[in-house]
C-alpha cells in the first residue's frame, strides 16, 4: 500500500467508509465525492461498497498483490 501517491479514478485502494469506520476494505475508486471517494467492488452483484455505505476515506493506494497470482483461482 502506498500512502503518499495521488489517488485517481480506477485505482485500487484501501479505504474506510465514513458510515462504517470499523470496516476496512479494498475497492476500486470511481470518483471524488463530498471530500472523499466513491468506491466500488469489481463484482457489482456481491460487494459492500459505496452503494451501501456511502463515501469512503482512502488510507492508501494498493501497489502490489502478493496472492493469488492472476488466473490461479476459479
Amino acid at each position: 500500500m502506498w500512502r503518499t501517491q495521488r489517488v485517481r479514478q480506477g485505482d485500487v485502494v484501501v479505504a474506510r467508509f465514513r458510515g462504517r469506520p470499523g470496516l476496512l476494505v479494498v475497492k476500486r475508486v470511481v470518483r471524488a465525492q463530498d471530500g472523499g471517494w466513491w468506491v466500488q467492488g469489481d463484482n457489482e452483484f456481491v460487494t459492500d461498497d459505496s452503494r451501501a455505505y456511502g463515501v469512503a476515506d482512502v488510507i492508501g493506494r494498493v501497489v502490489f498483490r502478493y496472492w493469488p497470482k492472476p488466473g490461479k483461482l476459479g
